[in-house]
Order: structure tokens, then C-alpha cells, then sequence
């Protein structure tokens, strides 16, 4: 509740300021903004929503253009090109920067971690994650406004995995880095394979199950009806959305249009998770009406059970860097203080 105040306090700040800056004027920023999504996916059209509302909120003097997944760069590429001015701005998992900088995939992705999207949130703003990845992406040039957040993701699978030792040998796909090795801790066989190659993978039989994105997207793909028994809700994977702006250019604009921004993120974020939570709830009662699909829900144990396979993982990556280490310090001081760990 105390995220939810905040947020329309903010909000309402923002439209105060837009209605001191008088009447509309014309375009003075015309930015382009690449995703981590395809277009079509939620996450993509909320990204587009939220470039209108910034248009909107800033009376038509900020116009963001919003660019589906390798439209100018690759997916791990968007930081630099960012920095660099190629890009004015970004918004993505930072776990894709991990070649960069260990703390990225841990501050993007930290498996097992949260349960719920204002979990992490709440982590951002009130226990230093605001703080240190700021600190973690000026060196690249890049000012962050904001993080956002999703649903958990769903896993999608061939097999019943009811419970940890169900993934004993079981051939999965999983994203490179802190993923693939704590599922593999738990006894999986990950291979990596893009997300463009999941749903044919499954198909013929070359992995038995997959870490894919939310249970909508997934149903919407037909992934569900070839791997019958889907995981919801999920249990491992929670990313960050990173929200970010070249830093020059944001040093450059007037005070009203940076706390329409600030703004216009948590806003963002509030309705990005709200309307993702409809539409995974919409799909399961689609899937549940489809008699060949069992979804499984895994019990409070066995969840933890994964989430300590997990933080042995966070423990042998927190040594890397100074900033894993404070990473590391300040989310499981956070998580012991709200009785999370």
C-alpha cells in the first residue's frame, strides 16, 4: 500500500507540473526507446502505452518511439548503443549486460528470489536496488529512471514436474548464466536455445520443457498444448525492467519533464503488472478448459527447496565484484528483514 501512495503522489506531482508549464507545445524531444520484446507481446504494447502517456503527460514535448527486440541492435547491445546516443533510450532485462559486468545478471534476473513483481519493487525503492544499479550503469553513459517489473515467469513442459527432484535429468532450455547453472544445481539438463527456437524444440522432442516468459504469452503460442503440463504460477524467474535514458540527454532536460519521466516509470510499472496478472489469469481458465492440460502449482516446500538450490548460486556469484557483493549484501538483508529469505 505504502508503493501504491507513493506512486499517486508522484503522479499526481507530474500532472501538477504539466499544468504549470502551460498549454502544449510542439515536439522538443523525438527519442527511440528499443525493447527486449517482439512486438505484439504485452510487454511490448505496455511500452507502447507508456511512450503515449509520456507524450501526454509532457503536453505533446516528448515524442518516444518504441522499437521491438534487435530493431537497431542486438538485445545485448542496447546499453552502449544507449550511452553512445545510437539509441536515446531502452527498456529490458539488465541480465542481458552480464558479459559486461556479473552484477548485471544478478541485479536483472536473481533467481528464486521473489515471489511477486512489488516484492522486488519494493526492494528497489526502499532497500538500495534504485541506488546501486544507478550507480552500476553510469560509468556506460546511461541515466536510469526507474525499474519496472513483471509477473513470474511460467515453465512450460512435456513432462510432470511436480516437484524438485522431478527435474532430475530433465532436458530443459534455459537462458546462459545464473539460470542455466542453478537449474543445473537442481539436476536439469539445460541447453540453451533462443526463444525463437523454444516452441520446435518442444515439438519434436529435442528439450522435454522450457524457462519461457509469462503463462499468457505461453498460451498464446500454443505452447501449453504441446507441453502439457505447464508450471503456474512460476517459482524461479522474476526480471527486472530497466528504464533507461542516455545520461547527456537526460542532463540536459528541464526539471518538469525528469519528474515526468520518474513519474511515468512507477506508472508504467503499476499498470504493466496489473495487466500482464489479467491476462496470465484469463489464459488459465482457457487452459484449465482444455482437458489434455494439467496445470501444476508447486507446494510452499518445494518452492523453497529451489529457492536454497538458488542462493548457494547467489553465494558463489557475489565474490565476483565489489558490486555483487553489495548486490548480494543489500537483497538478502532486505529479504531477511521481511522474512523472505
Amino acid at each position: 500500500m505504502r508503493f501504491i501512495e507513493k506512486l499517486t503522489s508522484i503522479a499526481a506531482l507530474a500532472v501538477s507540473v504539466f499544468g504549470f508549464t502551460g498549454a502544449a507545445t510542439a515536439q522538443d524531444y523525438n527519442w527511440t526507446f528499443q525493447t527486449s520484446e517482439t512486438a505484439g507481446e504485452p510487454g511490448f504494447v505496455n511500452k507502447q502505452k507508456w511512450a503515449e502517456e509520456v507524450g501526454a503527460l509532457s503536453g505533446g514535448r516528448i515524442a518516444v518511439e518504441i522499437l521491438p527486440i534487435g530493431s537497431v541492435v542486438p538485445h545485448t547491445d542496447t546499453l552502449d548503443a544507449v550511452g553512445a546516443g545510437i539509441l536515446q533510450g531502452h527498456l529490458t532485462d539488465p541480465s542481458y549486460f552480464s558479459g559486461k559486468d556479473p552484477a548485471f545478471a544478478m541485479m536483472g534476473n536473481l533467481v528464486g528470489a521473489w515471489s511477486d513483481p512489488f516484492e522486488l519493487l519494493g526492494f528497489m525503492e526502499s532497500g538500495g536496488g534504485n541506488e546501486l544499479y544507478s550507480e552500476l550503469v553510469e560509468p556506460y553513459g546511461v541515466h536510469f529512471i526507474g525499474a519496472a517489473a513483471t509477473e513470474p515467469e511460467a515453465f512450460v513442459s512435456r513432462v510432470p514436474i511436480r516437484a524438485v527432484e522431478d527435474l532430475q535429468g530433465v532436458k530443459m532450455r534455459a537462458p546462459e548464466g545464473m539460470v542455466f547453472e542453478i537449474f543445473t544445481k537442481a539436476g536439469a539438463a539445460p541447453v540453451s536455445l533462443p526463444g525463437s527456437e523454444i516452441f520446435s524444440a518442444l515439438d519434436k522432442g529435442v528439450v522435454d520443457a522450457a524457462d519461457n516468459t509469462v503463462f499468457a504469452t505461453n498460451q498464446a503460442l500454443g505452447m501449453n498444448d504441446i507441453a502439457n503440463y505447464p508450471l503456474y504460477p512460476g517459482f524461479h524467474s522474476l526480471p527486472m525492467i530497466d528504464v533507461s535514458i542516455n545520461k547527456e540527454i537526460w542532463d540536459g532536460l528541464p526539471g518538469d519533464l525528469q519528474s515526468i519521466l520518474t513519474a511515468s516509470v512507477q506508472q508504467f510499472s503499476f499498470n504493466h503488472i496489473y495487466s500482464v496478472r489479467q491476462l496470465d489469469a484469463a489464459a488459465v481458465e482457457e487452459a484449465r478448459a482444455n482437458p489434455d492440460i494439467e496445470i501444476i502449482n508447486w507446494s510452499g516446500d518445494e518452492r523453497a527447496k529451489f529457492r536454497r538450490i538458488a542462493q548457494e548460486e547467489w553465494q558463489n556469484w557475489a565474490p565476483r565484484t565489489e558490486m555483487t557483493q553489495r548486490y548480494y549484501d543489500a537483497v538478502t538483508t532486505y529479504l531477511r528483514g521481511r522474512n523472505l529469505l
